[in-house]
C-alpha cells in the first residue's frame, strides 16, 4: 500500500512540484494552498505532513499546534528562514523536522523516507479525525476542538455530530436521527432531537461564531459541506 503524504504550501508551484516528484517516487500525495484546505485533507488520513511555515492567515506552525494532538505522522516544515528559535518553535509546536529552502528534491525525499520508516512503530495506534473548517472531531477520544480550544460536548451530542458530519450534505429527518443514536428499540420521542441540535449549535456557536448544522425546513437537518 502507498504511504499517504499531504503537502501543505500557499505556492502552488511548489505543491505541484513536489508532489510530481513524490509521485514518481511511488507515494500517493494530496495538496494544499492554506492551512483552512489542508485541514479538509486530515479525514485522508497523512502518513507524513510536509508543512511551509510562511503561509498567509494560520501559518504552519499555527496549523501543527492545531492538529498535533490528532494525528501521530510525522511533520516536515518547509522554511526559507531558519534560526535557533525557529527551531525550538517548531519542536515545541510537534514538528518532527526542517527542511530549508532552496533544498535537494533527493534529500527531501530521504528524510520522507527515513521518517517513514521511523513512524511505522506507532501506525497501529494511530487517530481518526473527522474536520469540518477549522473545527476537529476526534473520533478516537469522543473529544471536538476548534484551533487549540476544546468544546464540551455530551455524548449524545457528540454522537450526533459525528453522525451529521460523517454524512456532511446529506439531510435525516427527526426519526432517522433518533433511530440511529438511541437505536430502534428506545422508548422515546424523536422531539428530544431538536433540543439536542440547538444545544449543539449553541455550544460551537460560542466558540467558532459559525453555523455547522442547517435546518431543511419540512424535512429535517444536514451537516453543512
Amino acid at each position: 500500500m502507498k504511504h499517504k503524504i499531504l503537502i501543505v504550501d500557499d505556492e502552488m508551484m511548489m505543491t505541484e512540484l513536489l508532489s510530481d516528484y513524490l509521485g514518481d517516487e511511488g507515494y500517493e500525495t494530496y495538496t494544499a494552498n492554506s492551512a483552512k484546505q489542508a485541514l479538509t485533507l486530515l479525514p485522508k488520513k497523512p502518513d507524513l505532513i510536509i508543512l511551509d511555515i510562511n503561509m498567509p492567515n494560520m501559518d504552519g506552525l499555527e496549523l501543527c499546534k492545531t492538529i498535533r494532538n490528532h494525528v501521530s505522522c510525522p511533520i516536515l516544515f518547509l522554511t526559507a528562514r531558519i534560526t535557533e528559535q525557529d527551531k525550538i518553535n517548531g519542536l515545541q509546536y510537534g514538528g518532527d523536522d526542517y527542511i530549508t529552502k532552496p533544498f535537494s528534491l533527493k534529500e527531501l525525499a530521504a528524510r520522507v523516507s527515513a521518517h517513514l520508516r521511523r513512524d511505522e512503530r506507532v501506525r497501529s495506534g494511530s487517530t481518526s479525525v473527522l474536520t469540518s473548517g477549522e473545527l476537529l472531531v476526534n473520533l478516537t477520544e469522543h473529544r471536538i476542538f476548534f484551533r487549540d480550544m476544546e468544546i464540551e460536548v455530551s455524548k449524545k451530542e457528540f454522537e450526533l455530530i459525528e453522525f451529521l458530519l460523517t454524512n456532511a450534505g446529506q439531510v435525516f429527518d427527526r426519526e432517522r436521527i433518533y433511530e440511529r443514536i438511541w437505536g430502534y428499540d428506545a422508548e422515546g420521542s424523536a422531539d428530544v432531537i431538536k433540543e439536542h441540535v440547538r444545544k449543539i449549535r449553541a455550544k460551537l456557536h460560542a466558540v467558532t461564531g459559525e453555523e455547522y448544522i442547517e435546518t431543511v425546513w419540512g424535512v429535517g437537518y444536514k451537516w453543512k459541506r
